[in-house]
């Protein structure tokens, strides 16, 4: 590689930056200011994300043939190009409300997400691609997400204070500085489109079938206290005002980690590295289990915990993914195929844990805004202890596959 980690990672931070806008603002932007009702929100945003999902692997495949020298240009520019005018449509719409503005809605949100996934997925592929060893390519991945949480942040800073109009300009900003970045980075690979690849190859290979075991049991188990995290800050913990607090030590935290996690990846190999995230994770949320209203100080505590735990999750299952097309003879060939799967599961798995967490609580008997005690047990519960499980068994997996020496993949 002729060129610095960031200069790779730096598309990872508009990317994040768009994502956030899209998954927590948008509903409540139009509930508020068009007047739609949020369940035919919710349905319209759950269609256009299943819609994205199943086009992931496609988008994969495609990648393989667009990672050339002449190519990427135009692909990745244009694909930048839509989701930023998607992005404008969707928060400065044309139509004003009802039937018009649903549908307005829900094809620039399809538009938008492919277009982000066409980003998303040959991002992650071309850093595949620049190869080298496990904690080279971990330091790729690091730099990718790194800036990913700095994008994080900044849109939950520009969206309730400098309105649509400057975080629209900032994004347009941010993706033209990261493509110029992009293009000073070597890219590998034939000069001629490859031959296309088989739609389920990587399935044909069991360590991507094991890997991607851990990564969709361990992704569920971090997905399920993001959905439940406000439920429990304002009934559990009763301090809604701390909401703002509380993720920016855990997205911090995940920050500052992750050269911690580098070194750790240098000394005792990916598998075993990410084995200890997992397993300082489960410590964090078995904390949470005795905690009570008023507990304010002890949750930022935990926050920092978990937060640094995921900076394990952010930096080491995509350098391992790289390290299985490597052992499977397709680097610089079929990085893409592989990587299509991967997001498609990341995008199951914040579906599947809403789809079990929530359904769960109702039946445990928690009613949003209840104080009693039962409810409150069920909260804590689904909040912390089903994740320390899907956590537990992830982790045994994991080290079932990977761990038993440094360098099992």
């Amino acid at each position: 590689m002729s060129a610095a980690p960031w200069q790779y990672g730096l598309l990872g931070l508009p990317l994040a930056f768009v994502a956030l806008p899209l998954y927590v603002s948008l509903p409540a932007h139009y509930a508020r200011e068009y007047g739609l009702p949020l369940a035919q929100l919710g349905a319209l945003l759950l269609g256009a994300r299943c819609i994205d999902a199943v086009a992931d692997p496609w988008i994969g495949r495609q990648a393989d043939r667009w990672l050339r020298p002449g190519r990427w240009v135009a692909v990745m520019g244009g694909a930048a190009a839509l989701m930023a005018l998607c992005f404008a449509g969707l928060f400065f719409p044309v139509p004003q409300g009802g039937t018009a503005l649903l549908a307005w809605a829900g094809a620039l949100l399809v538009l938008g997400y492919l277009a982000y996934s066409v980003l998303a997925v040959t991002h992650q592929a071309w850093g595949a691609r620049l190869g080298g060893a496990a904690v080279q390519q971990t330091r790729l991945v690091a730099w990718r997400e790194g800036l990913g949480l700095i994008g994080v942040l900044a849109a939950s800073v520009l969206m309730s204070q400098a309105g649509w109009g400057w975080t629209t300009a900032l994004l347009l900003i941010g993706l033209l500085l990261s493509l110029l970045a992009l293009r000073r980075v070597a890219l590998p690979g034939p000069e001629q489109a490859p031959a296309p690849k088989p739609f389920g190859l990587a399935w044909r290979y069991p360590a991507f079938r094991r890997l991607l075991g851990v990564y969709a049991l361990n992704g569920i188990a971090a997905a399920i206290p993001a959905t439940l995290l406000l439920f429990f800050v304002r009934d559990r913990l009763q301090a809604p005002e701390w909401e703002a607090a509380y993720l920016l030590v855990y997205f911090a935290a995940a920050a500052l980690a992750l050269p911690l996690w580098l070194r750790a990846v240098a000394r005792l190999g990916q598998a075993r590295s990410w084995a200890l995230g997992m397993a300082l994770a489960i410590a964090g949320f078995i904390g949470v289990l005795g905690l009570e209203a008023g507990d304010r100080g002890l949750f930022l505590l935990v926050c920092a915990v978990t937060g640094a735990a995921a900076g394990a999750d952010l930096a080491i299952p995509g350098a391992m993914l790289t390290r299985v097309v490597q052992r499977s003879g397709l680097a610089g060939h079929a990085e893409g195929s592989f990587f299509g799967w991967w997001t498609a599961t990341t995008k199951l798995n914040l579906a599947l844990a809403a789809g079990l967490a929530l359904p769960l609580l109702q039946g445990l008997g928690y009613r949003e805004g209840a104080r009693d005690a039962a409810s409150l047990q069920a909260l804590t519960l689904c909040y912390a202890l089903l994740p320390c499980l899907l956590k537990a068994l992830a982790l045994g997996l994991l080290w079932r596959c990977f761990g038993r020496d440094k360098d099992s993949l």
